[in-house]
């Protein structure tokens, strides 16, 4: 029996997209389910995927409707710099959904006015929720501390610091009504999201089950070091350290400013080190480091990816806060060491002292005592390197991730 399941996913650009897509391409290989899937902005290589809306018209809807589904953000001014989406517009209807061929919904990143909290209380059909942030149990946040005094864990409870219109209670109120009636089968890519789902007063007694994200290991894989770095033009006779995300170092949770810190104390202990950042363009005002810089921009083939992760000698990720890490699963895949803080979703990518290391956090002392001794011991790397093609071949391939999902769609 073939299983018919459509993913939706509303992420156009960012890491949600990549996870999704890949999650389709990892079922097409299946024979035993047949996967569609409705996006908000296609790509010209994606095969078996479908716009939510064509034409010009739509698009013009489609972009109308993201503006004001962001209004209830703005008019609210929310006292920090928290990413929020208040989740109240819709480009797709419930009634679509559950009209559809495919018998279960596969739910991913759908914020930017791509489906609404109300229309997913009206999806009639088993419903599978892949998540790629803490919006679905939160109120309007999409990255929020996780403490015991967390508002998600106490169903927002009012604060006195709060004056005016509490964004995070309203959105996490209408979720509550709107959700109340529905089973949701979520799945999370880590033991720390899965942990904070079933401490949510939202979602905790909804089915929890652990999947990490797939990576196509015939592109995520190792190539030869000196081919890649004269692809990228990339020096041949220097040490390459990588970080990237998207405005990774405009965005507080992923760790810029202990990276920066770490980095020139790496510069005082390794001299002939240099850094490569993508996700992002060179910043008009320079940055202010001991350590030569090269800017790869946005990348977006994963060809082109891949090879950057075969060029470097390691990669880090400052993040405060992961929900599982793709990019050290994609350096993993192609050799590459990774060197991270023990914390979130970070501690099911990197086996600590076997793929690469794992240190206090979020200490920027300890994060570059780390690269240094990847960085001065080539055995170490050597053995880090192997380790890593070999945890992503168990863990993260097409057949592994896709035999997962396939089981708890026949469960459903």
């Amino acid at each position: 029996m073939t299983i018919s399941v459509t993913h939706y996913s509303g992420d156009a650009f960012g890491g949600a997209s990549r996870a999704a897509l890949r999650l389709h391409k990892a079922l097409l290989m299946n024979s035993k389910v047949d996967s569609r899937m409705i996006v908000s902005k296609k790509a010209d290589d994606q095969f078996g995927v479908s716009e939510a809306e064509t034409g010009a018209r739509s698009k013009l809807n489609a972009v109308f409707k993201s503006a004001v589904d962001a209004l209830p953000i703005r008019l609210a001014g929310p006292r920090d710099s928290l990413p929020r989406s208040a989740g109240w517009l819709s480009r797709i209807t419930a009634r679509e959904i559950n009209s559809s061929q495919s018998k279960i919904v596969n739910l991913h990143w759908i914020n930017d006015a791509f489906l609404s909290v109300e229309e997913i209380g009206k999806i009639k059909k088993p419903l599978v929720w892949t998540l790629h942030d803490m919006w679905p149990f939160c109120g309007a946040e999409h990255l929020t501390l996780d403490v015991p005094e967390s508002r998600w864990r106490n169903s927002y409870e009012p604060l006195e610091s709060i004056k005016g219109f509490d964004i995070d209670a309203w959105v996490w109120r209408r979720k509550k009504v709107s959700w109340q009636k529905q089973k949701i089968n979520i799945v999370v890519p880590s033991r720390w999201l899965a942990n904070c789902v079933s401490k949510s007063s939202l979602l905790g007694h909804h089915p929890i089950h652990i999947i990490p994200n797939t990576l196509d290991l015939s592109i995520f894989k190792p190539a030869n070091k000196n081919d890649a770095r004269c692809l990228l033009n990339l020096p041949l006779d220097r040490k390459l350290v990588l970080f990237g995300a998207i405005k990774g170092t405009q965005l507080a949770y992923k760790g810029w400013d202990l990276l920066k810190p770490a980095l020139v104390e790496v510069s005082k202990l390794f001299s002939s080190v240099d850094v490569v950042i993508f996700g992002q363009s060179k910043p008009s005002d320079p940055l202010d480091l001991p350590l030569n810089i090269h800017w790869m921009g946005h990348l977006n083939d994963d060809y082109t990816l891949a090879a950057l992760y075969s060029a470097a000698d390691l990669l880090v990720i400052p993040s405060r806060q992961e929900s599982f890490g793709q990019t050290g699963s994609e350096a993993h895949a192609c050799g590459c060491p990774v060197v991270a803080f023990d914390a979130t979703g970070l501690k099911d990518v990197v086996l600590n002292n076997i793929t690469g290391l794992l240190v206090k956090p979020y200490d920027p002392r300890a994060l570059a005592t780390a690269m240094v001794q990847v960085l001065k011991n080539d055995q170490l790397h050597h053995s880090f390197s192997i380790a890593a093609r070999v945890r992503a071949e168990n863990q993260w391939s097409f057949s592994a991730v896709a035999q997962q999902y396939l089981a708890l769609y026949e469960a459903l």
